[in-house]
C-alpha cells in the first residue's frame, strides 16, 4: 500500500476532505494541527542551531556514535 502526501490551500481543504471521504478505498482521512507550543519548541531549536551550529552534529555522525554504544 502507498501513502502520498499532498499539499492542499487553504481554501479546498473542506472540499479535497469531504472527497476523501466519499472515495470507497480511503479507509480514514483525519486532519490535525500541530499545537503552538509544539511549534515553538522547533523555532528554538532552529534559532540555537543558527546561533550554535558548532554544538550540534550532523545525524550521520550522531548515528554512527549511537551504533557504536548501543549496537555492538
Amino acid at each position: 500500500m502507498k501513502q502520498i502526501a499532498v499539499t492542499i490551500p487553504d481554501d479546498k481543504e473542506k472540499l479535497f476532505m469531504e472527497l476523501m471521504k466519499s472515495l470507497s478505498f480511503v479507509k480514514h482521512v483525519e486532519t490535525f494541527e500541530i499545537p503552538d507550543w509544539h511549534k515553538n519548541i522547533i523555532e528554538e531549536r532552529i534559532e540555537d542551531y543558527a546561533k550554535h551550529p558548532e554544538e550540534h552534529e550532523e545525524w550521520g555522525t550522531l548515528k554512527k556514535k549511537l551504533d557504536q554504544k548501543y549496537c555492538q
